[in-house]
């Protein structure tokens, strides 16, 4: 499954010019570089490693989920700004510091789980040891590869992919296709257009023709609407009544699965 993903991702990427595929890197680095930083500091200090982790051992299931969710989301967000045809959606995916720790310690453990198994058998007092040198060896390992876009781009590939599993092994945002609502801040900048040219379009929610002249919504995959009907519809669901297009969403699983559909859509056109 997470190979599958992985190739949906690079397929997308495949299609973005020279010029788009150098600014993604310059940020991925810039976050991975972010995400080091933080779990260097996080293991040069015992004492902040193991509150860090008797925090991670508090939370419930669903808070870890949670989590990983806010930490995919916006890992997601850069990998998919060249390719919206909405301005990219400020959500708020700011994550405190503690929880930023927490995160990247949760994932840290879920990569030594994956690679050795067998090393986090040992006592919990071993743990930060154990982490320790996993993480040194990923850092030479990096820095041996040296800075060309594959080496920065498939790690970062692989974390999303790894987010994405732990989610749907969890069941992370619920069924699948579950309507949520589009963002406020969204809707608010849809524009107003004026109809013109003689007529003849209905609006599909309420059926009734729309007048030449009238003021009607259009949304970003060009389709028009009243008003009176786009708005109470927009508050219950993201989706463009005519063709599903979905619109950002204030909801974290249902803008992870919007961002994801994005990357699907590019790969399947490549």
């Amino acid at each position: 499954m997470e190979e599958e993903e992985e190739a949906k991702i690079i397929a997308a990427l495949s299609t973005l010019t020279s010029s788009k595929l150098s600014d993604l890197t310059h940020s991925i680095l810039s976050l991975t570089h972010r995400h080091h930083r933080r779990l260097a500091a996080l293991l040069s200090s015992p004492p902040i490693f193991f509150l860090t982790l008797h925090h991670l051992h508090s939370l419930s299931l669903p808070n870890k989920t949670l989590l990983i969710a806010r930490h995919l989301l916006s890992s997601l967000q850069p990998l998919t700004s060249h390719f919206q045809h909405t301005p990219p959606h400020a959500f708020n995916s700011t994550i405190r510091q503690r929880e930023s720790d927490t995160v990247m310690l949760l994932l840290l453990l879920c990569e030594v789980q994956q690679q050795n198994p067998e090393a986090l058998q040992t006592p919990l007092a071993k743990w930060h040891g154990v982490l320790t040198k996993h993480f040194r060896g990923t850092l030479l390992t990096l820095s041996g590869i040296g800075t060309y876009k594959g080496a920065i781009l498939m790690p970062y590939i692989e974390m999303v992919t790894r987010c994405r599993r732990f989610l749907s092994v969890m069941g992370g945002g619920g069924k699948a296709g579950r309507e949520v609502a589009a963002a406020s801040a969204t809707v608010v900048a849809l524009p107003s257009v004026q109809v013109s040219g003689g007529g003849g379009l209905e609006c599909v929610i309420c059926k009734e023709e729309i007048n030449e002249g009238r003021d009607v919504c259009k949304l970003p995959c060009e389709h028009l609407f009243h008003w009176m009907c786009i708005l109470p519809w927009l508050r219950k669901r993201n989706t463009c009544p005519c063709c599903r297009y979905r619109l950002p969403t204030d909801d974290v699983f249902g803008e992870i699965q919007r961002l994801w559909e994005v990357l699907v859509e590019v790969s399947r056109r490549s």
